[in-house]
């Protein structure tokens, strides 16, 4: 499966971004999916989960209350929908098709998006 992360831009601090993630190849359905996010030197962060009923979801402790991940309903799309923005969020968001293991290590995951840059600054 090839995933295509978009949906990033510059936003004010206090603003609010969708993020998509759309696959091809075949659709999303029956696979956990995961956003991380990275900044240049540091290790790759959870984001956020969703399992392949869309019927449990996790979120980072940092996002939590502010970020929301969700399905699509045409089944090959995930989102992740960002409020609250703050500067601290800038980095470049990926999502991610889950395989085995831990959901919150990025060592679970099998296959990557490209990545979608998020900067949070006014």
């Amino acid at each position: 499966v090839q995933l295509q992360a978009s949906g990033g831009g510059l936003v004010q601090p206090g603003g609010s971004l969708r993020l998509s993630c759309a696959a091809s190849g075949r659709t999303l359905s029956g696979y956990g999916l995961g956003w991380f996010r990275q900044v240049p030197g540091m290790e790759r962060e959870f984001v956020a989960f969703i399992n392949w009923s869309g019927a449990n979801r996790y979120h980072a402790s940092s996002v939590r209350g502010r970020f929301s991940i969700s399905r699509g309903n045409a089944k090959n799309t995930i989102y992740l929908q960002m409020n609250s923005l703050k500067s601290e969020d800038t980095a470049v968001y990926y999502c991610a098709q889950y395989s085995d293991g831990d959901y919150y290590t990025a060592q679970a995951y099998d296959a990557w998006g490209q990545g979608t840059q998020v900067t949070v600054s006014s």
